[in-house]
């Protein structure tokens, strides 16, 4: 049977059509932190998460989008505070450990809610922490926690999920001890969050997908490659060191709108755009704060280091989860565009379906 890559086209565009209710986000919501605090007289929690995941353990009467108006939000937190207060175990010693209050629950300018919990009493010989909430989340919900002790040290990190949901911690001579590797503990975890972040990033993968496109050998892509690990790389550092910070309501219609242009760019110009990697170079800075924005929000850290660490190992996550995507789908591109019979109707039928994928997606984040 004669191939006929006009059919390729379709498909990918009756795919991305078939998958859209499900990549409204590039990546949605799954990731939250808990932040515990050992004091002399009490143990402080705080847990942040996005709006979007209260649904599934705290149903309201709107979907928690623009929509919801403040006083609805505010309705709902007694109801959040007290499931919190219920999935969230704290044990001292042996002995399960109540809130001495009501959680107090508050929500920032980028959808994302915090509630804060205290317990009286300081262990002498173990704590326990279990956020069995998370049985009540998606399979894929991680949840990054962090014990500190009074002065604010990380003694224990760790990734949690539905089936891994507690830490203990031992206690020393009636004192909190450290661990030395605390700091670096969760590097791991946070190197494959940012591959499966990269996996599941539809909106990044199909950037990518859209920027090689036009390449037809391995040099004009490793400069793709390597302009966009630059870019994420500037944009790591001012993160990290809180240099800039853009609103998630801006980078992500932005992030859709460079998947347009780009695109648009391979209709129009063809497969030999002269400065791609320039492109390449800019939009991977906005790209790049989408990464970043994914731990910042969660107020996420890592011991001394503050976000610094976690944004390297994520990053470097993503780097090597994008390059074993490129790795498999660039033959491909190339052999499709080495070919004169399929070269033109493959770019412009992909580059077609990228830029009204991108639409959807602007128009939806724009509109939330």
């Amino acid at each position: 049977m004669r191939f006929r890559p006009i059919n390729l086209g379709r498909r990918l565009f009756a795919a991305l059509m078939i998958c859209q209710s499900s990549w409204v986000f590039g990546h949605p919501p799954g990731l939250s932190s808990l932040d515990v605090t050992i004091k002399p007289a009490q143990i402080d929690a705080k847990v942040t998460f996005a709006l979007q995941d209260i649904e599934a353990f705290a149903p309201m009467d709107s979907d928690l989008d623009a929509e919801v108006s403040d006083a609805e939000r505010e309705a709902a937190k007694p109801t959040i505070a007290k499931l919190l207060a219920q999935q969230l175990r704290v044990n001292i010693d042996t002995q399960d450990v109540l809130p001495s209050e009501a959680g107090q629950v508050s929500f920032d300018d980028q959808n994302n809610a915090r509630v804060e919990l205290h317990y009286l009493g300081s262990p002498k010989h173990a704590l326990m922490v279990q956020s069995k909430f998370l049985a009540l989340l998606p399979d894929g919900h991680q949840q990054y926690l962090t014990v500190r002790d009074a002065n604010g040290k990380a003694l224990i990190e760790k990734m949690l999920g539905k089936h891994d949901d507690q830490i203990s911690l031992p206690i020393a001579n009636a004192a909190v001890a450290e661990s030395p590797q605390a700091p670096f503990a969760a590097f791991g975890d946070f190197f494959k969050l940012g591959i499966e972040h990269i996996v599941t990033g539809y909106d990044h993968l199909l950037f990518l997908f859209a920027l090689l496109a036009v390449t037809h050998s391995f040099w004009p892509a490793l400069k793709i490659i390597t302009f966009f690990t630059i870019a994420h790389s500037i944009t790591l550092a001012c993160a990290g060191l809180n240099i800039i910070e853009l609103p998630s309501s801006f980078v992500e219609p932005f992030i859709a709108a460079t998947i347009i242009y780009v695109g648009l760019e391979n209709i129009i110009r063809g497969d030999h755009p002269k400065g791609r990697h320039w492109l390449t170079f800019g939009f991977g800075l906005i790209h790049g704060f989408g990464f970043a924005g994914v731990l910042q929000e969660m107020d996420i850290s890592s011991g001394d280091t503050g976000i610094l660490l976690p944004l390297l190992s994520f990053n470097l996550g993503i780097e090597t989860g994008q390059i074993a995507v490129a790795a498999i789908v660039l033959p491909m591109i190339w052999w499709l565009n080495n070919k004169v019979e399929t070269a033109e109707k493959f770019l412009k039928a992909g580059s077609v379906a990228v830029s009204l994928m991108g639409a959807f997606w602007l128009v939806e984040r724009t509109m939330l």
